[in-house]
């Protein structure tokens, strides 16, 4: 599933350079002109990642990051703000509105895929095409394909993302509620213990390598995936 990057540019000029590098290197693009029809679009599906330009009519994307970043829904998606603005202060107010990273105008199309790229790595990282490695664990998410030592594992799709968001996110406990809003996103309504039955497949398939120990339950809160051998 390709990765879903939200551009609130009021420039068409820009807004359409950006989009088109954008969709070449095989992201999913939405557009929009001012913070209204971003908030519109971010309600219907909530993107991987926004560039947000800093001068837009009627709220500011200053303003605009703010309110995301106080949204419990939005607080974590990955901003990067772009302004015509180059003094340090301005890009210290940027970043402080809760921005990851600051660009200035003009900007090449070669420099902004590499600060997606890296904002990406750093706050979503199960997003990225980077192979993983743990434990002996190896999952490589271009070509779908998880082995265990020299054993080729075989995981359904859910099982797939499931398993690269754990590994992404080592040693950290994520509630079901979490997982469902990581995994299956925000706008799919299933119930919790959905997650139980996928965490168990997901067991079930890494168990043929060993690495099922590492698939931890965490009683009262939910699971992780540790690198140290589990009795859970």
């Amino acid at each position: 599933m390709a990765t879903t990057i939200l551009v609130v540019e009021d420039e068409p000029a820009i807004a359409e350079l950006v989009a088109v590098n954008l969709s070449f290197a095989g992201y999913k693009v939405l557009r929009a002109a001012d913070t209204i029809q971003a908030e519109t679009l971010i309600r219907a599906e909530q993107p991987d990642l926004i560039l947000l330009d800093w001068m837009l009519p009627g709220s500011s994307g200053v303003q605009f990051a703010k309110k995301l970043r106080a949204d419990d829904r939005t607080r974590d998606i990955p901003i990067i703000m772009l302004t015509a603005r180059s003094e340090e202060g301005d890009k210290v107010e940027g970043l402080e509105s809760g921005a990851d990273d600051y660009m200035t105008k003009p900007f090449s199309p070669k420099e902004l895929m590499a600060r997606i790229k890296a904002v990406m790595r750093r706050r979503a990282p199960q997003l990225t095409e980077e192979t993983v490695d743990i434990c002996g664990l190896s999952l490589d998410p271009s070509t779908h394909r998880v082995s265990g030592g020299e054993q080729g594992l075989d995981l359904g799709p859910t099982e797939f993302r499931l398993l690269h968001f754990f590994m992404t996110h080592p040693e950290r406990v994520h509630s079901r509620s979490q997982l469902l809003d990581q995994v299956w996103g925000d706008h799919v309504y299933v119930e919790e213990r959905t997650v139980d039955v996928h965490i168990r497949r997901l067991r079930q398939s890494l168990s043929a390598s060993g690495h099922d120990r590492h698939v931890e339950t965490v009683r009262g809160s939910g699971y992780r995936f540790t690198a140290r051998p589990s009795s859970g």
